[in-house]
């Protein structure tokens, strides 16, 4: 069961872009250094820069989301790695738990 889910946004920035973004998910007060934490992203959602569903539907055939270790009563950081330059922000979905 989770303990906590949550969205944000992963932005690889203006054009050109990047092949790595992050984003540090805080406010976390009963995560612990041992909760496991995952990130995905929902197809139908879209961003606040005007990535529609569609983009968010392909976005797993590009890129991958990986989370870091949490911090004790902090958060986590979301990771995402792609094989092409993308640009922009993504939503993203998160749900950690012990």
């Amino acid at each position: 069961m989770a303990n906590a889910t949550g969205t944000a946004e992963i932005n690889f920035g203006a054009f050109p872009g990047s092949n790595d973004a992050s984003v540090a998910v805080t406010g976390q007060a009963t995560i612990s250094a041992t909760s496991k934490a995952e990130a995905f992203v929902m197809a139908d959602d879209t961003s606040t820069d005007g990535h529609t569903a569609n983009d968010h539907r392909y976005f797993n055939l590009f890129a991958r989301l990986a989370c870091g270790t949490p911090t004790a009563g902090t958060g986590f950081t979301i990771y995402a790695t792609s094989q092409q330059k993308l640009q922009g922000k993504f939503a993203l979905r998160w749900v950690w738990s012990d």
